[in-house]
């Protein structure tokens, strides 16, 4: 059973290199803030409410957690989202597995479609999302909701595993990344000159894109992190000096999150009970880092701001 730390420093924060011990705070500790999920994924902020959501995706429901009470509710149900993130307006999108679709929830709480097709044929299972400043959305669109019953329903896939984007003006759709096995987590750099992507296929690792200059397309990748024989990343965001903070696992000693410098060395691991699956920063100063780790909900306040609106 987990226990919180009993003494500062918190011995489960790891510095690798000494970059890390820039980022943390010598007297903050991991707190535990939810648990009873099945399957944590897709935090995202809403400073305006001072709360998180977060999916539970076996459960098939969205959490809420609030930071003024520290009271958990449920958000809504249905979809088995997994990857969550706001766009420019504030609103809600999410990655649903049930419905194989990328949706955004509108200011009055109905849902549009943002995708669900690609040259006729229905995408896979969207999983991670993120938005850029000119109002395009990216996603991955790996199998693993259609693999099963658990986390959406059991399907034949109609298209490869593609990163997509949607324009943000035009609504145009386009294959902004192939040949990736299993794309999951994604995120830009802080200036938006480059993109980090998962490889959740064998052999794991961590690509890294040039984004184009009109932001439109990305050119060749290549490999940022090579995560070994036990190394599981899965989503990710970048705090503001372009450290890559990752989920990881997997496995006792490896459960948790791996920080990594813009170089790509690993400076500073956090670690927890669980695999963590996907994170965000928050709180009023984007400095608090949440983390969606298997059944619970967890969150460390750090020294360094995360990307707003990542």
């Amino acid at each position: 059973m987990w226990e919180p730390a009993e003494r500062y420093p918190d011995p489960s924060i790891e510095i690798l290199d000494d970059r890390f011990a820039d980022l943390v705070l010598w007297h903050a500790a991991v707190e535990r803030l939810a648990t009873g999920c099945r399957w944590s994924e897709g935090p995202v902020w809403f400073g305006d409410q001072r709360a998180l959501v977060w999916s539970d995706i076996p459960n098939d429901r969205l959490l809420r957690w609030d930071e003024t009470t520290g009271g958990v509710s449920e958000f809504r149900k249905g979809g088995h989202a997994n990857g969550n993130t706001r766009d420019r307006q504030g609103r809600l999108i999410s990655c649903q597995h049930g419905a194989r679709a990328v949706v955004r929830t509108e200011i009055d709480g109905s849902l549009t479609v943002l995708a669900d097709s690609f040259d006729g044929k229905r995408l896979n299972s969207p999983n991670d999302v993120v938005v850029k400043s000119d109002g395009s959305v990216w996603f991955t669109d790996p199998t693993f909701g259609i693999l099963s019953h658990y986390e959406g329903g059991v399907a034949e896939p109609e298209l490869p595993t593609n990163v997509y984007r949607i324009d943000g003006k035009t609504g145009e759709m386009t294959a902004v990344i192939e040949g990736i096995d299993q794309p999951n987590g994604l995120c830009f750099s802080p200036d938006e000159s480059l993109l980090y992507l998962v490889q959740s296929g064998l052999p794991k690792k961590i690509h890294v894109f040039d984004v184009a200059a009109d932001g439109r397309s990305v050119g060749d990748g290549r490999v940022f992190v090579e995560a070994g024989e036990r190394g599981t990343p899965d989503g990710f965001r970048c705090d503001v000096q372009g450290n890559l903070w990752a989920g990881w696992g997997l496995g006792d000693g490896l459960d948790g999150v791996r920080v990594f410098a813009p170089d790509g060395t690993a400076i500073g691991h956090i670690h927890l009970p669980e695999r963590c699956a996907n994170l965000c920063f928050g709180g009023r100063h984007r400095t608090r880092l949440f983390m969606a780790a298997s059944k619970s909900l967890y969150a460390l306040h750090v020294k360094v701001q995360g990307v707003a609106y990542a």
